[in-house]
């Protein structure tokens, strides 16, 4: 029995609960394969990548993310995150600054914004 592309985001999902993110990112790429234009499992995937460290897969995802959706809040804090993470503290900034626009009672992102100016 082949498993639904569902089945494999909350596989995916499971392992990152369970801090196993290289495991995530098999069940993950194989929903994203099925179901690419899919933006829940386009940042459960950069969310992995993230944790393993692989920044420019991660920016990848997250930069898909808000192509599907460009007002995503968490999507610009992630995507300014792995920027920041490969130096590029400019743009990484600028989306601090759009997610904290996004969402003003985040104190995470602010902090972020603080962080960089």
């Amino acid at each position: 029995m082949s498993e639904t592309t569902y089945s494999l985001f909350q596989k995916g999902r499971a392992h990152l609960k369970r801090g196993m993110a290289a495991q995530a990112t098999v069940a993950l790429e194989k929903a994203k394969a099925r179901d690419p234009e899919k933006a829940s499992i386009r940042e459960a995937l950069g969310i992995a990548y993230f944790r393993i460290g692989r920044w420019d897969e991660a920016e990848a995802e997250f930069r898909k993310v808000l192509e599907l959706s460009p007002v995503d809040d968490y999507a610009h804090y992630a995507l300014g995150r792995c920027l920041q993470k490969q130096g590029r503290e400019r743009e990484a900034n600028a989306h601090y600054k759009l997610a904290s626009s996004l969402d003003p009672n985040s104190r995470q992102y602010r902090a972020r914004i603080k962080e960089l100016d």
